[in-house]
């Protein structure tokens, strides 16, 4: 396993400390510490681990927060602390999409897997959401190119193959996507 980057925060000096102590022995590199919640967020924007520890009670900005802005972002996975775990302290971490949440004091048999698990499922779903964008793209530019070829038919009198590789034709010429040919049919037409 490489390191992996981490960001620590922790409103608790001697807490702070022992979990940062954990992770190295884990395995995993300590980029940042903070003490306090705005802290904690910069170093996340700033250094880009893969992975943030945090409690869920920091000062200024707590956990929750904090996790909530990251995963909206997609900055990274956040494995959340807390001092206890009832039914609202998960429900909370639930909402603000906690990657874990783990009960203080932590060992490296609770640890460890919830910020695997954390990072893996992460990314994974960074692929998901990628492969996502990439097909709704690729439909986009479908629709697009049916819409040119119609209006390619209807004005030349084109048969769909003769529509479809004159825009082909065209992009290969101008050395330029399907997608901006097909825009460029749309836009003329339009201009009628």
């Amino acid at each position: 396993m490489s390191q992996r980057r981490v960001v620590l925060g922790d409103s608790d000096d001697t807490s702070r400390n022992k979990i940062k102590v954990l992770i190295k022995q884990l395995g995993y590199f300590v980029v940042g510490e903070a003490g306090d919640g705005i802290t904690a967020l910069k170093l996340i924007r700033s250094r880009e681990p893969e992975l943030a520890v945090l409690d869920t009670s920091l000062p200024g900005m707590d956990g929750l927060q904090i996790a909530e802005i990251a995963w909206q972002d997609r900055l990274t996975p956040v494995v959340l602390l807390t001092p206890y775990i009832d039914p609202t302290v998960l429900e909370k971490a639930r909402a603000a999409r906690g990657a874990a949440l783990l009960q203080k004091p932590v060992d490296e048999n609770s640890l460890l897997p919830a910020m695997e698990l954390a990072r893996s499922n992460f990314e994974e779903l960074c692929k998901l959401e990628g492969k996502i964008k990439e097909l709704k793209e690729t439909l986009e530019t479908r629709k697009t190119v049916e819409r040119a070829k119609g209006i390619l038919m209807e004005t030349l009198g084109l048969t769909e193959a003769e529509a479809f590789k004159r825009i082909q034709k065209q992009s290969m010429n101008k050395r330029v996507s399907m997608r901006a040919v097909a825009d460029a049919v749309i836009m003329a037409n339009n201009l009628k």
